[in-house]
């Protein structure tokens, strides 16, 4: 096997990107404190064509040299949006018949592997906090909540970790 060369790996332009079809899922970052983890959200984003990244309350925008340092040009890809208040931009998005969920653990959440997709919806995903987690109003507001199963004797995941466990796992249920 050989490595291959970054020329062969057929990226899109910024423009092809840009014009592409995109995957039907929304990307909502709430209180994010992390510029790294906030850069390695949009890189993931670019990486499945993400339609767009909400930032919302504390979290960070582009231009930022931190965020830039993860993301590396994908905050020139992704399409996004700050808003001050989570719970505005869920309504919004219910409002315009996107399925909203909180990524978070709570009673009665659908564990990950057992979230089936209708290929006929938009999907949003809400990422809290790194260390509060989703808020409670915003999971009042959602559609229903996805818990990632985790095993071991830690009982969360950094925020760039769970957004690419979730969002792979609904591209490849999209997709495959």
């Amino acid at each position: 096997m050989r490595k291959l060369e970054n020329g062969e790996l057929q990226r899109k332009s910024i423009v092809d990107f840009k014009a592409a079809d995109k995957t039907p899922i929304i990307i909502v970052l709430d209180d994010i404190r992390s510029l790294n983890n906030i850069g390695s959200v949009f890189r993931t984003a670019d990486a499945f064509l993400i339609e767009k990244i909400y930032l919302c309350g504390i979290t960070a925008t582009p231009p930022n040299k931190e965020i830039h340092k993860t993301a590396l040009g994908a905050t020139e890809t992704v399409d996004w949006e700050h808003h001050s208040d989570v719970v505005s931009v869920i309504q919004n998005l219910k409002n315009d018949g996107v399925k909203v969920y909180a990524i978070e653990q709570v009673e009665k959440a659908i564990f990950l592997q057992d979230f089936e997709i209708d290929t006929t919806k938009k999907y949003a995903l809400v990422f809290g906090n790194e260390v509060f987690g989703v808020n409670q109003n915003a999971i009042a507001n959602c559609d229903g909540t996805i818990e990632i199963p985790q095993l071991g004797t830690k009982h969360s995941l950094n925020i760039a970790v769970s957004a690419g466990i979730v969002v792979w796992d609904l591209f490849k249920k999209m997709r495959y």
